[in-house]
């Protein structure tokens, strides 16, 4: 074999390593990306999940509070669901109000020992209790994935790659 064909078969080799490397980072990347999607969309079928169990709590307590009805009504004006294509932020509002209506619940609960009792009650607050820790549970694997990526996307040399092809850092 001449020495011509070994140089550029040299020339090749060292030219398609660090292609392969920065396609095989890119490829690793777009998984973990792909695995933080993943537990987003976990998060959100708990927020449902919880919305759907309050909303059945909220009709619960206003057969039992007929004359607090408007005030639940008010508390639950945006309960049309959960909105699809929520910003991080604004999933957070979303349970800040959920929070506001579980605390109206309690209140109401308080005032009508009666309903403690009630059995449908007690299985919708236990059915909240689950999808509470549901929801916890979406959100460390969310942060786990995140920070996996995020570390990923500032380590050298993989964070040149990162900025090549536009993925920044996620927030927790």
């Amino acid at each position: 074999m001449p020495d011509f064909v070994i140089v550029l078969i040299i020339i090749g080799i060292i030219l398609l390593l660090p292609i392969g490397w920065f396609i095989a980072t890119m490829n690793l990347l777009k998984r973990k990306e792909v695995k933080v999607e993943e537990a987003e969309s976990g998060i959100d079928v708990a927020l449902t999940k919880r919305f759907d169990a309050l909303s059945k709590l909220v009709q619960t307590v206003k057969g039992y509070a007929k004359h607090e009805a408007e005030t639940f009504e008010k508390v639950v004006k945006w309960r049309a669901g959960l909105p699809k294509e929520l910003t991080l932020e604004q999933k957070q509002e979303f349970m800040g109000r959920m929070n506001e209506v579980q605390s109206g619940i309690n209140v109401a609960v308080e005032a009508y020992p009666d309903l403690k009792a009630e059995k449908v009650f007690v299985n919708l607050q236990n059915s909240i209790n689950n999808v509470e820790e549901h929801l916890q549970a979406a959100r460390r694997l969310y942060n786990a994935n995140v920070s996996a990526l995020n570390q990923r996307i500032v380590t050298f040399p993989t964070s040149i790659v990162a900025g090549v092809i536009g993925m920044s850092r996620k927030k927790f």
